[in-house]
């Protein structure tokens, strides 16, 4: 199964840019049952490996505008330590963080696709508002730094509004930008501690083979439906994070209500 895991979602990376924190995360806990904290690890691991891989294609190909990157790392980077802050306090409390990382999941997707479906406008390409990326990205940071979700879904998008960039340089930037905030965020959880967790290699040697076969389709898929199909796939995940959560909490309290109504009679 990781092996799989590793493969598809090295594959979605390749094909569409984004992916890899976005769907790992859910996979590992929803059907591996990987706690949230180690799961965020493994995912900021995995897509700074995969993205890494994909990298140098990028610059080769001189589709990175390292002027909206450094903007985008401006904040990006300091927002990936908060939310790895706020990751801390919520280990505690499982079923809230389920809860909440559902939550996140589901605005992504929710969002994304509205975005899928906005009019398209004249072909005058939008003004250059680059300078708007560093703002942006300090909350991007932060919910990657959390739930290891958003680096690619959320960048490219900003990327897509505020730069006039064309699409192979959206995607070639956001990768980059992608690998450099997965890699410091991986290093804020715990990198040696994650090296040593089982499902790492497994899901690293699928996805190697994956993120080579995207690369070859990549020019002969339309990317714009596969990546409906995956925000559709992350609200169906996410929803089923929100679920677990709101069910384990609500399981809790009638647990420790009946252990009150108990006392009591006693």
């Amino acid at each position: 199964m990781p092996y799989l895991i590793g493969f598809f979602i090295a594959l979605c990376i390749a094909l569409t840019g984004v992916g890899a924190g976005t769907i790992t995360v859910p996979v590992l806990m929803l059907f591996l049952g990987v706690p949230a904290p180690l799961a965020v690890a493994l995912g900021l691991t995995f897509a700074a490996a995969v993205k890494l891989l994909l990298t140098p294609a990028q610059i080769a190909r001189r589709t990175v505008s390292w002027p909206a990157l450094r903007l985008m790392l401006l904040g990006g980077l300091p927002g990936i330590l908060l939310g790895s802050l706020l990751l801390r306090r919520f280990v505690g409390s499982a079923s809230l963080l389920h809860a909440t990382l559902g939550v996140l999941l589901i605005a992504t997707a929710v969002w994304q696709i509205l975005f899928h479906f906005r009019p398209v406008r004249a072909q005058s390409a939008p003004r250059d508002r680059g300078f708007l990326l560093s703002c942006l990205m300090l909350p991007v940071g932060a919910e990657v730094g959390f739930s290891s979700a958003g680096a690619g879904a959320l960048g490219s998008a900003a990327l897509l509004a505020f730069t006039p960039l064309d699409p192979a340089q959206v995607i070639g930037t956001d990768i980059v930008f992608g690998a450099i905030l997965s890699l410091f965020g991986a290093l804020a959880h715990g990198l040696p501690q994650t090296l040593r967790a089982p499902l790492l290699l497994p899901m690293l040697l699928g996805g190697i083979p994956g993120a080579f076969t995207g690369m070859m389709l990549a020019a002969r898929l339309p990317r714009r439906p596969l990546r409906l199909a995956l925000w559709l796939m992350l609200l169906l995940l996410g929803s089923q994070l929100l679920h677990s959560g709101l069910a384990t909490t609500r399981a809790a309290r009638l647990a420790a209500h009946a252990i009150r109504t108990r006392s009591a009679a006693a």
